[in-house]
């Protein structure tokens, strides 16, 4: 049994169990047809994943890997907020899509972002890359994309909003907030949100000489919706695999140059969902 797939049946049985149901209670998101999609949460999940020893991918259920990679690239290497700019994975985020085109000023917009530090001018992203390279013993190696003067222009403020690296001993080692995340959609233990980090994490290590350590995910707000219930109880009794084998193509030494054709889960043995769902928004 994979570490994924032991956190996420452990936090499904908690939440079904002791979770707190939002449903007396004033909420934001609803379903298409107008109805109100309230959740059972539970507060502040943290896991901790030893990417040198196995890659967090949730066998439960086959995650989307082609399309983390595809949203991977398109934030963090186009520092992108163009819906179109994904191609074939745009229909993920065409319920956030504004008239213009775009998501706001949200993930890629703030990843791309120029501002002014004592040793030059850089965006987010290049300013990890530059202080891994020349100082990993900064401790203010920070990325946000929480930016309150900008969120009335978010089409949807960042779930995964920040992300604090750590070198230590030869490893490169991250520490992930999540405001809030949906465990059936993105943000169950070895779910989208969890390997697209572990990926991201390798790709900084791989160009900075690195070797990887630990991802922590923390998610503030876990929550099941209420018309989710059934379907996460049904991936809880899916057969369990070994966990999959990342590989990345050793040869890209700079960030900007991995294309979707660098990345392969190796030995990925899962259960597709076939069921189809709503989602909240």
């Amino acid at each position: 049994m994979s570490q994924a797939d032991r956190y996420f049946k452990e936090e499904v049985n908690k939440l079904l169990s002791e979770g707190f149901s939002d449903k007396d209670f004033a909420i934001r998101a609803k379903w298409p047809d107008g109805t109100f999609a309230h959740t059972i949460k539970t507060f502040c999940v943290i896991r901790r994943y030893n990417l040198d020893k196995e890659f967090p991918a949730l066998t439960l259920r086959t995650q989307a890997f082609k399309g983390v990679i595809r949203e991977l690239l398109w934030m963090w290497q186009k520092k992108s907020n163009v819906v179109a700019d994904l191609g074939k994975s745009a229909g993920i985020w065409k319920a956030w899509e504004l008239p213009d085109g775009t998501i706001g000023k949200s993930y890629g917009y703030q990843l791309g972002k120029v501002s002014h530090y004592s040793y030059g001018d850089f965006d987010q992203v290049d300013n990890l890359i530059y202080l891994l390279k020349n100082n990993p013993m900064d401790r203010r190696m920070i990325i946000t994309m929480w930016c309150p003067e900008d969120l009335h222009d978010m089409a949807l403020p960042a779930c995964v909003y920040e992300s604090l690296w750590d070198v230590n001993d030869g490893k490169l080692n991250c520490t992930l907030i999540q405001r809030s995340g949906d465990l059936l959609v993105a943000a169950g233990s070895g779910g989208w949100d969890t390997i697209q980090y572990a990926i991201l994490q390798h790709m900084f290590a791989q160009v900075c000489g690195f070797k990887v350590g630990e991802l922590v995910h923390i998610v503030n707000n876990l929550h099941i919706y209420d018309r989710h219930i059934e379907a996460v109880k049904k991936i809880c009794d899916n057969p369990e695999f070994d966990a999959p084998t990342l590989w990345i193509n050793p040869e890209i030494k700079d960030f900007y140059a991995f294309t979707e054709n660098d990345f392969r889960l190796d030995n990925y043995k899962s259960t597709k969902l076939d069921d189809k769902f709503e989602v909240a928004q």
